[in-house]
């Protein structure tokens, strides 16, 4: 009998899994996070391995909840509601703010004038040009390579200068309100924009050379995490996510909201111009992209922005109608949407927020299956998820 346990002990397929003849490996389940660099921000990945290679990710969340959800019904109406939705996505807040308002303004039958229209496309295009460098620059730090981000912070401060000249705050700024903006923009604001414009399109040349055709950098990328168009549909994913499998879907132009239709510019996806459509390298491809075509966007809105009242429209007291609403945005990381319950109280009864990069997380598992434990950092880094509204 003793023998027999013996021999169990030593049989090369007693364990869970067996990479060879006469070698026995076992999974094995280790943690990265919540305190880890590559998980950009605080993560719990909960990680089974066969050696080095993944068989199953589970991410942990939680770290940064907040009650967003639960303090809005506590405001003492919608307006105050928009200093908690800045701290949402921490480095989109001009973004945040923008579905927010937007919802706000449909629910209630708000009509605003095309001077805050325009001054929100152009607020809202140079945070996506904001929030895709830090993806881009910690990406690019991520994969080795140092350079690249001193490059994407330097613009970004730039951008940043410009947030502070208008409204005073460089990362949470309260701008939007529920029919209008908190501060017109200031005499000098158009020419920095057209001259930010200008310099930035040396930047993302020198990004090109420096990072995205580095072979290095496409060896790190190129086909790892390949998310294939029917996975990314199926699991609601949006924005670059979406995109760099090659759906063509962008809400700015397939369900217009503010006055994006009246623009010109192109939807960006996925070619599999390195690697595989839906691979690492085409998500990151695509913010890249995304930032000239938000350049286009903004050059066309500085120059057609009219004349008018950015305060006009803000109601002095606001008492809805009741009901409800769902509205939605194109931010950064993807489809940020509010659904918004309105009774005849000054205080919404309920506010959701409906956040791009939870449900983009929810994917990595299927598409790190079979990865090394060194690709997941390159899979996480190009989700481009920010905690503070996965975990709201």
């Amino acid at each position: 009998m003793n023998e027999t346990v013996h021999q169990e002990k030593i049989s090369p397929t007693n364990g869970r899994s067996s990479t060879g003849k006469g070698l026995r490996t076992e999974e094995m389940v280790i943690n990265m996070g919540p305190q880890h660099p590559s998980t950009h921000g605080v993560l719990r990945l909960e990680i089974v391995v066969d050696g080095e290679i993944i068989r199953e990710v589970i991410p942990h969340l939680g770290y940064l909840h907040r009650c967003f959800e639960k303090h809005c019904e506590y405001m003492i109406n919608y307006q105050q509601v928009v200093p908690y939705v800045d701290r949402l996505d921490y480095v989109a807040s001009m973004n945040n703010e923008h579905a927010f308002v937007v919802a706000a303004e449909r629910l209630l039958n708000i009509e605003i004038p095309e001077r805050v229209h325009y001054i929100r496309i152009i607020m809202a295009e140079l945070q996506r040009i904001a929030s895709h460098l830090i993806a881009i620059g910690t990406f690019g730090i991520d994969m080795g390579a140092f350079t690249p981000f001193l490059h994407a912070f330097r613009d970004r401060e730039k951008i940043l200068d410009l947030f502070e000249m208008t409204c005073g705050a460089r990362l949470l700024y309260n701008y939007m309100m529920i029919g209008g903006l908190s501060h017109d923009l200031p005499p000098q604001f158009i020419e920095k924009t057209k001259q930010f414009c200008v310099e930035f399109k040396q930047t993302l040349k020198e990004i090109d050379d420096l990072l995205n055709y580095n072979e290095i950098f496409i060896k790190r990328t190129a086909n790892v995490g390949i998310l294939p168009k029917d996975v990314a549909v199926n699991y609601a994913c949006s924005g670059p996510m979406l995109r760099g499998s090659g759906v063509d879907w962008d809400l700015r132009r397939d369900d217009p909201y503010t006055l994006y239709d009246r623009f010109e510019w192109d939807v960006c996806i996925g070619k599999g111009e390195n690697g595989t459509v839906g691979d690492v390298w085409n998500r990151h491809m695509v913010r890249q992209r995304e930032m000239e075509q938000s350049v286009k966007i903004i050059e066309q809105a500085i120059v057609n922005i009219p004349e008018g009242d950015v305060k006009k429209a803000v109601p002095k007291r606001i008492r809805p109608v009741p009901g409800e609403i769902y509205s939605r945005t194109e931010s950064p990381r993807g489809e940020l949407g509010f659904y918004i319950v309105a009774t005849d109280s000054l205080t919404p009864y309920r506010v959701k927020g409906r956040s791009p990069g939870f449900v983009n997380l929810s994917v990595i598992n299927e598409i790190s299956r079979g990865a090394m434990i060194a690709d997941l950092v390159a899979i996480i880094g190009s989700t481009d998820i920010v905690l503070g509204e996965v975990d709201r």
